[in-house]
């Protein structure tokens, strides 16, 4: 097999290729051009959709040139893969507006530079699209008995499947296609999730330009937790990259914070580390391996200095530092605190805990301090003699700690 996709392979990249024997022989042969896609259904990209990317890295390392396509086009429809209702429309100006972030958010990791990585907009090719014309061409190629094979309908038939939705990899395929022309694009990478669509490519281009083009799949597993759930979801929701929507210091503790058999898998995965020495991070103290991931995937994603700083911030939660600045920090003005606040309703206003029950229930587990202080009163009234020169600092577990700023 080619060294890099051994490289994939041990990484923890490798799940499905239409051929595997193929891609291996093409890539020996020089720069293999691939693309990964992404649809801007939001305003910010969260840490599931980075694997693909993260894989793109190590092509690109490894001599080949990556495209990432944003899909302003496709996300006009929304993919129905993984989804068990139909996506929630946005209008097309929202969909220019997150095209213009998620480009400039992959930009900052990938560093295009319009040869080895660059970035693409499907609606370039798709919003003017004749609908008679592309039936015509396009969906003659498509059985509709087959495509009802595949996982991603399967399972929305089960719940209703809408006709719009049904398209949806008709214009995937189209768009390997129009970068298999344009950019000699040979390779499709992508979640598992997106198998199909990616198989329906590979064939369109082959019933389209002759059975002889070398072109490929390759997907990645889905990653999960070694608890079985998906990786990157926290109480808050998904783990995103804006830090207006998950902030950094919280970002870095997801990853200091995770359980120990998962510490392997995610330095393989989202870092650049290599596998000998995250072998031998692994091998020693498992807190300090912890602090390693949070800070190597911060550093990959807001940068060293970001990095540095939620460290900081996390050593003077936790004990060893002075650096308050990164906590999570909530202000409150000193004429309400007067009045005193419960510490129940202090937090889940806080984001600690999504009940007051829960806050509760840990109080009565001993799992709750102020200031340092373990809470034993429930009904404890916060106010302005709480305050200290940090603030008021709330714990709630080992792994939860905000600071109220007055």
């Amino acid at each position: 097999m080619n060294s890099c996709l051994e490289t994939l392979k041990e990484r923890g990249f490798f799940q499905q290729c239409t051929d595997v024997e193929g891609l291996s022989a093409l890539m020996d042969k020089g720069p293999v051009t691939f693309y990964v896609g992404c649809d801007p259904t939001g305003s910010s990209l969260h840490i599931g959709h980075m694997v693909p990317f993260f894989a793109l890295r190590h092509l690109r390392e490894a001599g080949h040139h990556g495209i990432a396509l944003v899909g302003g086009g496709t996300a006009r429809i929304g993919d129905p893969s993984g989804k068990t209702e139909m996506r929630k429309m946005l209008t097309y100006d929202m969909i220019d507006q997150n095209v213009e972030k998620i480009k400039a958010q992959l930009d900052r990791f990938l560093g295009f530079d319009d040869k080895t990585a660059f970035a693409v907009n499907n609606k370039d090719w798709l919003a003017d699209l004749n609908y008679i014309d592309f039936l015509r061409d396009i969906g003659s190629c498509f059985s509709v008995n087959r495509m009802l094979t595949f996982e991603a309908y399967k399972k929305r038939m089960e719940t209703g499947l809408s006709f719009l939705e049904f398209n949806y990899q008709l214009l995937q395929s189209y768009d390997f296609l129009k970068l298999h022309e344009k950019y000699g694009c040979n390779l499709q990478i992508g979640g598992d999730d997106q198998w199909g669509n990616m198989v329906a490519g590979v064939d369109l281009i082959r019933r389209k330009m002759g059975n002889e083009r070398e072109v490929y799949a390759l997907t990645f597993p889905l990653i999960t937790r070694s608890d079985g759930k998906k990786m990157g979801k926290t109480e808050k929701g998904a783990l995103f990259l804006d830090p207006e929507l998950t902030p950094v210091y919280d970002f870095f503790q997801y990853w200091r914070n995770v359980v120990d058999q998962d510490v392997r898998k995610f330095m393989l995965l989202f870092t650049f580390l290599p596998v000998a020495e995250i072998d031998e991070i692994c091998a020693g103290d498992i807190n300090k391996a912890k602090e390693r991931l949070a800070w190597e995937v911060t550093a990959e994603i807001h940068g060293k200095e970001e990095a540095d700083k939620a460290l900081a911030g996390a050593k003077a939660a936790f004990g060893g530092g002075d650096n308050i600045d990164m906590m999570p920090t909530t202000e409150i003005p000193t004429e309400r605190l007067n009045g005193g606040i419960g510490i129940l309703d202090l937090m889940v206003e806080c984001g600690m805990a999504a009940t007051k029950s829960e806050v509760r229930r840990l109080i009565v587990q001993g799992g709750c301090k102020i200031n340092g202080e373990k809470i034993t009163d429930d009904k404890m009234v916060v106010n302005t003699s709480n305050v200290t020169d940090k603030g008021i600092i709330l714990q709630m577990g080992k792994k939860k700690i905000h600071r109220i700023k007055v």
